[in-house]
């Protein structure tokens, strides 16, 4: 009997995950959009003044490089390549915006300067300033995890004992509703003024923004364990130390992951806002300069690396998460 091909295997195709994990045209077709950018760039002529065009088509022929290594790699991994099927239409959806904004701005002006500036001139900025975009980058890391890992853990504790304590529900959950209606920010003027510097403050702030979520959501994920669960672990002998560590906490966990994420978006703006006010380092402050010179391909280059960093600690959560309650797999959709 011929043995079936991968992109035969009906799990593949009812794979709730991935979008369209068998379409290899879709990943041809992105292959072929960064091309095309990458000849758009070279055979037509640069109408903005003083762009430095080679960073950016290095950077095209590597992702066309790296994506070609990818292919031949999941040759024989059908799972791989499910992956990066699942991810072909986004590809090619961004060379496609590569394309178009290199011809409404570097090859025709269509977008005008200073405002839009051409992706050639912000990777040959991003390039150009690398030393210092990273010692930026490392100051907004420090803070942001200081102050995500701060609130997370106070988050977690105070979530526990508002779903377990009726006591503890009483003094602390109006406190929580008053704080999460307020905005982090909305602190900073007091902030500013009773914190002795600018890195601390910005760790209260984000502190502020990550604490809120983690805690409303472990503590409701606590509240909505179901009692049937403590009834029967009461029937076998468990004492409150088991119900609450073993049933409540683990049930909780879901939910507990969902504020953790929920708290990394908030706390990103919160991080962003309270460098541009106060801090003499960090990405929101090196936006603030950059804007106040008018050199927004700056700016760019700035948001382009925040979106990258916000991205990597998400798929990170979601790295940790997917370990912690694989149990879930096949259970939730």
């Amino acid at each position: 009997m011929e043995k079936q091909k991968w992109y035969m295997d009906p799990t593949i195709a009812e794979d709730p995950v991935y979008w369209k994990p068998k379409s290899e045209a879709w990943f041809w077709a992105a292959v072929l959009s960064l091309a095309a950018a990458l000849i758009i760039s070279i055979t037509l002529p640069t109408v903005q003044p003083k762009v430095e065009p080679r960073p950016y088509r290095v950077v095209l022929i590597a992702f066309i490089v790296v994506l070609l290594f990818l292919y031949v790699f999941a040759l024989s991994r059908p799972l791989f390549r499910r992956k990066l099927y699942h991810k072909a239409q986004f590809i090619f959806s961004g060379g496609v915006v590569l394309a178009v904004w290199d011809l409404l701005t570097t090859k025709s002006g269509i977008l005008p300067l200073p405002y839009f500036p051409g992706m050639a001139d912000i990777i040959n900025v991003m390039y150009g300033d690398r030393m210092k975009l990273l010692e930026h980058t490392l100051y907004s890391m420090r803070l942001f995890f200081v102050g995500m890992i701060t609130g997370t853990a106070l988050g977690l504790a105070t979530g526990t004992a508002i779903g377990w304590w009726r006591q503890w529900d009483y003094w602390l959950s109006p406190v929580i509703k008053v704080t999460g209606i307020v905005p982090a920010v909305a602190w900073l003027p007091i902030a500013l003024v009773i914190l002795p510097t600018s890195f601390i403050t910005g760790v209260f702030l984000i502190f502020i923004s990550s604490w809120f979520p983690v805690s409303s959501m472990m503590a409701a994920g606590i509240i909505a364990t179901p009692k049937s669960y403590f009834e029967v672990a009461k029937t076998l002998g468990a004492k409150d130390k088991f119900l609450l560590f073993r049933i409540a906490v683990p049930h909780a966990m879901p939910s507990m992951f969902t504020g953790i994420m929920t708290a990394t978006a908030f706390s990103f703006t919160t991080l962003i806002v309270s460098e541009m006010v106060g801090a003499k380092a960090g990405l929101g402050f090196y936006i603030n300069w950059a804007k106040g010179w008018g050199a927004y391909a700056k700016v760019y280059g700035a948001i382009i690396i925040i979106a990258i960093e916000f991205s990597l600690i998400l798929a990170l959560i979601a790295l940790i998460r997917g370990s912690v309650l694989r149990w879930q797999k096949g259970i939730l959709k």
